[in-house]
């Protein structure tokens, strides 16, 4: 596609944001929502917009080639992915679930599941390349040096008795005899084959005919037959064309296309580049002269001015409050002067005024305490991204929609956007070294105009400066201030806590969509969620906010996360994937992993300052905590006491308290035993926990397919792949990737072409699993409904929740009384 395609994607997409902003942002501001049912439809629709124009405005950015516009196009999808979390966030606390199901939206809107698909921004991968291959490189050395420092232990020959080398040689013996013996067995079998002939009969040439022809016309007609029925298959939508399995030369031009406009990309980021220090060089050289003469002349005529309004010269902003930028934004001596002159006046009038205004607030606090009880209701929760997003969308519709792209034809930038933006940067530069010459010049003028108040302002300045230096904050200590970053990491690789994550992608959790959540929940039936669900929950929880600096500071704050699933549900998966999507460091903090490493109080004290420090400095990060449950123990069983698996359980809070907005680390947990475990500390350990379920008929069936054609097989029509989802209940992927790899062999892929797959060699290595059964996934369910968001569910399913405000307020009053 031509960029001025992807120039009216944006513009679409700013359209439907504006629209958006009209409607959250009335001119009125909305009443309450008393219905929980209604509030939370306007939230779903809210989300489904947003998540459109993200998919939109993300597309945009990969794709558009004007560097000033991508400026723009990516602090605009910025705030929307913030908006997305905060609309999350909002429904989870409404609805008390962390999955939510949206089938009915998307009827109404007429969109399909795939359009509510979170996408992983591209520039995550494309602008961290660079960064992320070194960290690699990083770690590949150390590990190679940590290899070449370890003596392998000598290969020694294994002591052999007599019998046991005579028993080893017969057994390969007897094996080459039997060998031998198979193939000179077959060759007598072709050479005393006999081919019988049966000898002319009395049959005529027409029989003979008849039956060739019947041969030869059921052959013809059972190749019609299946021919004619998969274009009906086709035609029905139920089975691909095999021309568009393909990848057609339309998709290949398109997808070279794709490149040239990325390779552009770069080569205008350079250019762009090149023109902003040539034009800072040049507005330097011609308007800082200008610029620094134009504020002296302003200051100085400050100085006079404030002088003949108060009869002093004023005190010069310090540097952290904006030094003279701060004069200029303040109101001129005679606004100030008018403004004194009305506060005298109201404070007169108010002490008049302020017994009959102690005598009506009795009335005027009964009455808000009316209103308060009216307007109870749902309300939508203040948002730290809608400001920015009516700034941005004011700025497009100002400047960018109306901005006319006739001789761009290449896309290339605008030297005098430039101009107007670094203008100002010059601006503030020679702003410093001018406050530092009038600063001078103002303690001149105070020594020879106020003789008499010269030491009394300095020994006032002196107790100013004194009184902002008065009480310091206190300093977390660093355990290791003399030690380089990479020697921390060579340490943490060596203890085996920093590892290196696999190349998976989000995508690669197969699943599909929950088309009946709703359905359910209208019949009180709370449904399990689908694999599909657990992947956008991901996204929306880990990798959005640890991809983005400016998503991870304003959005909601998530520090750690749980999952909770039986084996083989992919929950390691899951962590190698955020890690893989946003490039983020990979730290093993697990009990086992941890075990006799760094003992002691001040080792385990010196082993969290560690992986906390070098996961600040090389953020975003992953803490990875395998089988969580460990650490919380009700009891810890016999064989893992020398393990201490809960040496972690007092200190490790402790850390994850520090994590602020800015620190882009995420402790991530994953459990298959959560009974084992006190629920009340990993509750409060873990913010959100998340539920991972065995997949249902739907995931199933993808996973069979997607999963042997990655393993090299063929799905044809004599492998019923219905059946297989059927039979395959029960089974977790990980079930499902091990009986693939059982059944699909070298020579088992070899005689595909004579022998294509069918369901029934899948049976046999599947019977020999043990599935996951109900009543384990209903345990699960069952703890789950222990947690507190799971207590807030029951509680809203069965009522009660609407029922304790009252009893609140109905307190309050009887407190009154």
């Amino acid at each position: 596609m031509s960029q001025r395609t992807y120039n009216q994607l944006w513009a679409d997409a700013q359209l439907e944001l504006s629209c958006l902003l009209a409607e959250e942002l009335p001119a009125e501001p909305p009443r309450p929502e008393k219905d929980r049912v209604v509030f939370f439809q306007r939230l779903a629709m809210l989300f489904v917009r947003y998540t459109q124009i993200f998919r939109q405005l993300e597309k945009a950015y990969d794709l558009v080639v004007h560097p000033q516009k991508r400026r723009f196009i990516r602090s605009v999808l910025d705030s929307v992915m913030g908006r997305v979390l905060e609309l999350k966030n909002e429904m989870v606390e409404k609805e008390f679930s962390e999955y939510h199901y949206m089938d009915d939206v998307l009827h109404d809107l007429k969109l399909i599941p795939a359009d509510l698909e979170i996408p992983i921004p591209r520039y995550f991968h494309s602008e961290r390349s660079k960064e992320v291959q070194q960290r690699k490189a990083m770690l590949t050395d150390i590990l190679k040096m940590v290899e070449v420092t370890e003596t392998p232990e000598p290969v020694m020959a294994k002591e052999m008795s007599q019998e046991e080398a005579v028993k080893i040689i017969q057994v390969a013996e007897r094996a080459r005899q039997g060998r031998e013996r198979a193939k000179f067995n077959m060759k007598n079998l072709n050479m005393n084959t006999v081919y019988r002939i049966k000898e002319p009969g009395a049959d005529s040439a027409e029989s003979a005919a008849v039956c060739i022809q019947k041969v030869w016309k059921g052959y013809v007609q059972r190749k019609r037959t299946k021919t004619a029925r998969e274009e009906e298959m086709i035609f029905l939508g139920m089975t691909m064309d095999p021309k568009y399995e393909a990848p057609r030369p339309a998709e290949m031009t398109a997808q070279a296309i794709e490149a040239s406009t990325r390779v552009k990309q770069m080569e205008h980021e350079e250019a762009y580049q090149k023109a902003t220090v040539d034009v800072m060089n040049q507005l330097r050289d011609v308007e800082g002269d200008d610029m620094s003469k134009s504020m002296k002349v302003q200051i100085q005529q400050w100085f006079t001015e404030c002088r003949n309004a108060t009869g002093t010269f004023p005190d010069y902003p310090d540097e952290e409050d904006g030094g003279s930028a701060l004069i200029f934004a303040e109101k001129t001596p005679q606004q100030l002067l008018e403004e004194f002159a009305a506060k005298e006046e109201e404070e007169a009038n108010t002490k008049a005024k302020g017994k009959e205004e102690k005598k009506e607030k009795g009335k005027s606090d009964k009455k808000k305490e009316d209103e308060e009880v009216e307007e109870a209701g749902l309300k939508m929760l203040p948002s730290a991204f809608l400001p920015d997003l009516e700034v941005e969308s004011k700025i497009y519709a100002d400047f960018w929609h109306n901005r006319s792209e006739y001789g761009n034809f290449n896309q290339m930038h605008d030297p005098e956007l430039i101009k107007e933006e670094k203008r100002k940067v010059i601006e503030a530069e020679i702003r410093v070294k001018v406050d530092e010459q009038m600063r001078q010049e103002l303690a001149e003028w105070k020594l020879s105009v106020d003789k008499d108040k010269g030491g009394k302002t300095k020994a006032n300045a002196k107790k100013k400066k004194g009184s902002k230096s008065g009480k310091k904050k206190k300093k977390e200590k660093d355990l290791t201030a003399d030690r380089t970053l990479e020697s921390l990491c060579q340490e943490l690789v060596e203890q085996g806590l920093l590892k290196h994550t696999h190349n998976v992608q989000l995508q690669d959790f197969l699943g599909d969509y929950s088309y009946l959540g709703t359905t359910l929940r209208q019949h009180d039936i709370e449904p399990m969620p689908s694999l599909s669900d657990v992947r956008q929950v991901i996204s929306l929880y880990a990798v959005l906010p640890l991809g983005s600096q400016v998503v991870h500071e304003k959005a909601p704050l998530i520090k750690s996360v749980l999952l909770v699933g039986p084996t083989g549900v992919g929950k390691k998966m899951l962590v190698h994937a955020v890690c893989h999507e946003t490039g983020a460091c990979l730290f093993d903090l697990s009990p086992l992993n941890t075990a006799g490493k760094y003992p002691g109080k001040s080792g385990l004290a010196m082993m969290l300052h560690l992986v906390f420090k070098v996961a600040r400095l090389m953020q975003p990060s992953v803490i990875w905590i395998e089988d969580a449950e460990k650490m919380f123990y009700k009891k810890i069983p016999k064989e893992e006491k020398e393990l201490d698996p809960k040496r972690l359980k007092k200190d490790l809070p402790k850390f994850l308290k520090l994590i602020k907005g800015e620190d882009r680390v995420l402790i991530i947990g994953t459990t298959r035993d959560p009974h084992s475990a006190e629920i009340k500390s990993l509750c409060k350990m873990f913010s959100k926990i998340l539920l991972i379920p065995r997949p249902d008929y739907g995931s199933r069936r993808i996973l069979w397919k997607q999963l042997i054609r990655k393993h090299g097989g063929e799905v044809t029509e004599a492998l019923d792949l219905s059946s297989l989802a059927k039979i395959s209940d029960g089974y977790t992927p990980g079930h499902i990737v091990q009986v693939i790899q059982s059944v699909l062999t070298k020579h088992r892929i070899f005689q595909q072409a004579k022998r294509p797959l069918t369901a029934a060699e899948f049976i046999a290595p599947l019977a020999q699993i043990d599935p996951v059964f109900q009543e384990e996934e209903e345990a699960l369910k069952s703890w789950y409904a222990k947690t507190p968001l799971g207590k807030k569910r029951t509680k809203a399913a069965s009522g009660k929740e609407e029922e304790e405000p009252p009893k609140g307020k109905n307190a309050k009053k009887k407190g009154k009384k």
